[in-house]
């Protein structure tokens, strides 16, 4: 559904961006040299107002809409979301990365030395 309204979109500001470059500018612009057409300048003027008008319209509905599709869109929004709150490690030992579904476990590595003395001067970390 989200692919069929972009696609939408897109044609819809491709005309919306057309529509506005053709339209007669007070210094001419892209409309210089008209009078001699199959319409009045003034019919010109009136259908490419009302095409415009349009087009905008269309052109915010589908924004709209696309923005409510992605809003009720069934993704997670963040990776972090799925990671259950703790200090960082697992209870084997391994990382956070290692909680996440589909990754396989860490090797295991040799045991970190002992920690050092505690230092008195240090500050607390809790």
């Amino acid at each position: 559904m989200q692919t069929v309204l972009l696609v939408i979109y897109l044609m819809v500001v491709v005309a919306l961006i057309g529509v506005v470059l053709i339209q007669r500018s007070e210094g001419g612009g892209l409309g210089v040299g008209g009078g001699s057409g199959f319409m009045s300048a003034r019919g010109t003027a009136n259908a490419l107002t009302r095409t415009t008008a349009i087009l905008a319209t269309l052109f915010f509905v589908i924004s709209l809409a696309l923005g409510i599709l992605a809003r009720h869109e069934s993704r997670p929004t963040d990776i972090l979301d799925r990671i259950p709150a703790g200090n960082g490690t697992t209870q084997g030992g391994g990382s956070v990365l290692d909680q996440l579904p589909g990754t396989a476990p860490a090797q295991s590595t040799p045991a970190a030395p002992a920690a050092p003395a505690a230092d008195p001067n240090a500050v607390p970390n809790n």
